[in-house]
């Protein structure tokens, strides 16, 4: 199992949200913390937006992994959201973003945020399944593919 579907509950992941701005995106999924795993959705938003003021989360080629560290959090939690129309978001390729992967972790998190990080990065550098992710209609296929996903194993 990847590191991502190790902290992504099925019922963290939506399709179809209907966003039409950043700010709308990151309250949605503060309500989904908050619904599902009773973090104040402020502290969630609050936290997302204070990292993306050091800069854009936004990858390019319509996606963006939203994080940030939550104090008073356990363990890392994700949630993906995939927009009805992609949004404007400072990607460094100018592109809207449709799909967003989001990554809460523990105020203390350093090497795990990292690797979790990497690893999403990773994942969405295959562009056959980013377009997959982008396009499937079912938020429970959207789980199983990112579940059944596996990163390339390094040879050291």
């Amino acid at each position: 199992m990847n590191r991502l579907a190790a902290i992504l509950p099925a019922d963290n992941v939506l399709v179809n949200v209907d966003a039409s701005s950043k700010k709308r995106a990151f309250e949605h999924a503060g309500l989904l913390f908050e619904n599902h795993h009773q973090m104040a959705r402020a502290l969630v938003t609050d936290n997302l937006f204070a990292r993306e003021r050091l800069g854009s989360t936004g990858l390019g080629h319509g996606v963006a992994i939203p994080h940030g560290r939550v104090k008073g959090l356990k363990n890392p939690l994700a949630a993906v959201l995939r927009l009805q129309q992609p949004i404007a978001f400072d990607a460094p390729d100018d592109e809207p973003v449709g799909l967003l992967i989001f990554l809460l972790v523990p105020e203390a998190a350093t090497q795990r945020h990292l690797e979790i990080l990497s690893e999403i990065a990773e994942m969405l550098s295959d562009r056959e399944l980013r377009e997959q992710l982008k396009t499937e209609a079912e938020a429970a296929t959207l789980h199983k593919l990112i579940a059944a996903w596996e990163p390339l194993k390094s040879v050291a």
